[in-house]
């Protein structure tokens, strides 16, 4: 199987020389390296030239092909003829040895898959359960592991507001539980959305599909779009044996103001495209949702160690949410 790596980056030159050294050490390597770099500055590329990588190609892309999604579908039209699957990895991530080698096997024990994802080790702590019955109130249980619940599950479960689809499926209101509601049991899942970050398609999906523009600069949720959208044409599954660590470098992160905004209408964007004509019971719950969500981060302001963060982001959940009424993002058909 030919393996074609595309890694989108952004003023982000030591996180990446860091998971540069931990995919060449992978048992499995992948036949070419695409490095598409919106930088502002020459620092990654000099940074990268300063080593002999082989089977390497950068490119340092100007403001008309800068922006997360722009860079991934300019790193797909560079990508080899002979490739059979298309692999992404956010810039600040660190692989252990046999991820690639785990996403050729996924591939192999589900040969109708479009898309396989990674499994990210390093962000929540599980633990084996027999059955949800052993599980207090705070805590999430899912096929044999559970791990302990957020403020915000913990209040949607309160007001009977959370969703009663496995993790990685969209329920009709939207806001379900992500990738990290999977345990670490080494199975493969199927699933309707998936992180891009950790990520890897058959290169024949992009003939049809490519990443959506109305997702700008940092392209929150441009992901769940992409791959929502996948979904309708054929199955995903993520292989929680292809294992890897997410370090959130806060280098080239939008101020905390814009990312609230970001949330809101980006998540409304996302749920719209994939549910054109919500039920009045969900459009409620996708609002109140929301508003609670807010209403929490508004709270961190007083409880968290980063209060203005807290208070810019819980101030741009609100601008965006007042912004859906007067001007809600233009839906792509």
């Amino acid at each position: 199987m030919q393996l074609s790596l595309i890694i989108c980056t952004y003023m982000r030159a030591q996180p990446l020389l860091n998971l540069l050294e931990s995919v060449y050490q992978q048992e499995l390597i992948p036949n070419e390296i695409i490095i598409v770099d919106g930088s502002t500055n020459n620092e990654t590329k000099e940074a990268i030239e300063q080593h002999n990588f082989h089977n390497l190609h950068y490119y340092l892309v100007d403001a008309k092909d800068r922006g997360l999604t722009r860079q991934r579908n300019f790193g797909i039209a560079k990508v080899n003829e002979t490739t059979d699957v298309v692999c992404f990895l956010d810039d600040d991530t660190i692989l252990e040895k046999e991820y690639f080698k785990e996403i050729c096997i996924g591939y192999e024990k589900h040969p109708e898959a479009l898309s396989i994802g990674g499994f990210i080790t390093n962000e929540v702590v599980w633990e084996p359960c027999e059955s949800s019955s052993q599980c207090a109130f705070d805590e999430y249980f899912f096929d044999g592991w559970k791990r302990k619940d957020g403020s915000r599950f913990l209040m949607r479960k309160r007001l009977g507001l959370d969703t009663d689809k496995d993790p990685c499926w969209f329920p009709d209101f939207a806001h379900g539980r992500s990738t990290s509601f999977l345990p670490p049991s080494g199975k493969i899942y199927e699933v309707e959305h998936l992180m891009g970050g950790v990520s890897s398609f058959r290169k024949e999906v992009f003939e049809t599909l490519q990443f959506s523009t109305y997702f700008e600069g940092y392209g929150l949720y441009e992901d769940a779009d992409f791959t929502l959208r996948l979904s309708k044409i054929g199955k995903l599954y993520i292989n929680t044996s292809a294992r890897l660590a997410h370090y959130h470098n806060e280098s080239g992160r939008p101020n905390k103001y814009q990312y609230g905004k970001m949330v809101v209408r980006n998540g409304w964007y996302v749920w719209r495209i994939k549910i054109a004509h919500p039920s009045v019971k969900n459009r409620i719950k996708w609002h109140t949702i929301t508003l609670v969500l807010t209403l929490i981060r508004f709270t961190n302001s007083f409880t968290s160690q980063k209060k203005y963060e807290a208070f810019t982001e819980s101030m741009g959940r609100l601008s965006g949410w007042f912004g859906l009424i007067f001007n809600p993002p233009k839906l792509e058909k």
